[in-house]
C-alpha cells in the first residue's frame, strides 16, 4: 500500500441500510486507523456535561426548535438559538461533537461516520468526504437482516424516517445538501459490489488522491 499522509480524516455519510457504518469500520481496520461513530456521543457527553441518554435521543437530529430563532456562529458553522433549555442543550450537543472531532483529527488519521464531520472539518487538511448509498431493495434487505422482527413495510418506513432525520440534521447545520454528490468527494452505490470491493475502491481513491 502506498504511503498515506501522517494525518488525514475520512468522513462517511450514509443512507440508512446502505452499510455505511460497517464499511467505515472495515475501512478503518484495513488502514489501521481510528474509527468514531457512537463514540462521539459518549465523549461529547462527558465534555459537555450532558447525559449520554440525551445524546442518544438527539443523535443526528436537527434541533427541536424551528421558530423564533436568530442565527449566530460558534466557529464551526451556522447555528441557531432561542431563550430556552432545549436550545441550550442542542447547541451544547453540537458544539461538543464539533470540539471532539477537531481534537481527534489533530491526533492522527481516523474515520468519522456522520455527524456533519465533512462540514465541521472542512478547513482541516487531508479530509476525504465519502457518501455511501444503495438501492431501496438493498437497504431494506440489510435493515431486515439486522432486525429480523421488521417486515418489508416497517423496514421501508424506518429507512425513510431515518434518512429524513439525517437530511434534516445535515441541512440544518451545514450550507450543503445531504446526499447530494456535489457535497462529497467520492460517492458509491454499495449494493453493486461486495463490502470488501467497496473498501478496495475507497483505498485506491485515497492512494490516487494523496499521490497528487
Amino acid at each position: 500500500m502506498k504511503t498515506l499522509p501522517e494525518k488525514y480524516v475520512i468522513t462517511v455519510g450514509r443512507q440508512m441500510g446502505s452499510g455505511g457504518r460497517l464499511l467505515g469500520r472495515k475501512l478503518s481496520e484495513r488502514l489501521g486507523i481510528g474509527f468514531y461513530d457512537k463514540e462521539l456521543l459518549l465523549q461529547a457527553a462527558k465534555s459537555a456535561g450532558l447525559s449520554a441518554e440525551y445524546f442518544e435521543r438527539n443523535d443526528e437530529r436537527r434541533p427541536h426548535f424551528l421558530s423564533g430563532l436568530f442565527s449566530f456562529n460558534m466557529g464551526f458553522g451556522p447555528m441557531s438559538v432561542y431563550d430556552g433549555t432545549t436550545s441550550i442543550s442542542d447547541d451544547a450537543l453540537y458544539k461538543a461533537q464539533c470540539d471532539f472531532m477537531h481534537r481527534i483529527a489533530e491526533q492522527g488519521p481516523c474515520v468519522i461516520v456522520g455527524r456533519t464531520a465533512d462540514y465541521v472539518l472542512r478547513d482541516f487538511p487531508n479530509v476525504v468526504n465519502i457518501f455511501i448509498h444503495a438501492s431501496k431493495d438493498a437497504c431494506i434487505r440489510r435493515v431486515m437482516e439486522r432486525d429480523p422482527a421488521k417486515t418489508v413495510d416497517s423496514a421501508r418506513s424506518f429507512i425513510e424516517k431515518s434518512n429524513k432525520l439525517r437530511a434534516g440534521y445535515y441541512n440544518f447545520y451545514t450550507d450543503k445538501k445531504w446526499g447530494d454528490a456535489a457535497s462529497y468527494d467520492f460517492t458509491i452505490d454499495s449494493s453493486l459490489l461486495s463490502d470488501d470491493a467497496v473498501v478496495d475502491l475507497i483505498i485506491a481513491y485515497l492512494q490516487a488522491r494523496f499521490a497528487q
